[in-house]
């Protein structure tokens, strides 16, 4: 997919506040400081598009982008650890799961993974949450060039290990890195791919 134009939307507190739209949306999201802003920004091809930031718990609202004229991209807040109060995280978690739950237009939920990592329990529970509720997403280790090629390769089969003890088939996994725009095209594509699949549908 050519990213032809990108341009910011507006930033919502609510998934009711968000403008009804038949396009197709794609959202991301992750633990705090997982490089979120920074991975839309290397996708869309616009270093300040997402703002980034070195503190946790950067992205507090649903910011939305439209692309190509055609599509959304949804940066969701991190969940779990930031550096706020513990009501606030909770407001957070409540905004990110009403969001993914009520947001019909919602094509696929991007979690990101920090490849440098171990399994974390929190990513697991998080996952599991949306296996239950039929919520389709795709894993994205982040942050590949931090870290050597065979500790990513460990690190991303004991994912795959712990996943598969709870289910049958693994869902979609990318392999990214911000800042050699590794996975760019894998994942545009992909999202190129079930935007065709919903115009046949249409």
């Amino acid at each position: 997919m050519e990213i032809k134009s990108a341009e910011f939307v507006s930033s919502f507190v609510s998934y009711k506040d968000c403008p009804k739209s038949e396009m197709p949306e794609y959202a991301f999201v992750g633990r705090s400081n997982i490089g979120k802003s920074s991975l839309i920004n290397m996708l869309l091809e616009k270093k300040k598009l997402a703002k980034t930031s070195q503190s946790p718990g950067k992205t507090q609202l649903i910011n939305q982008f439209i692309v190509n004229e055609s599509w959304h991209l949804v940066d969701l807040p991190g969940y779990g650890y930031a550096k706020v109060a513990k009501s606030k995280r909770k407001d957070f978690n409540k905004l990110i799961n009403e969001y993914i739950l009520h947001r019909d237009n919602l094509m696929c939920l991007f979690v990101l993974l920090d490849s440098r990592h171990e399994p974390q329990k929190n990513d697991l529970g998080f996952m599991r949450w949306l296996g239950e509720n039929q919520v389709p997403f795709a894993m994205v280790f982040t942050k590949v060039d931090k870290i050597s090629g065979s500790a990513v390769n460990t690190n991303i089969t004991n994912y795959k290990k712990e996943m598969l003890k709870e289910w049958e088939a693994l869902p979609p996994l990318f392999i990214t890195s911000s800042e050699l725009k590794t996975g760019r095209n894998e994942i545009l594509d992909y999202i190129q791919k079930i935007n065709d699949t919903v115009k046949t549908e249409i």
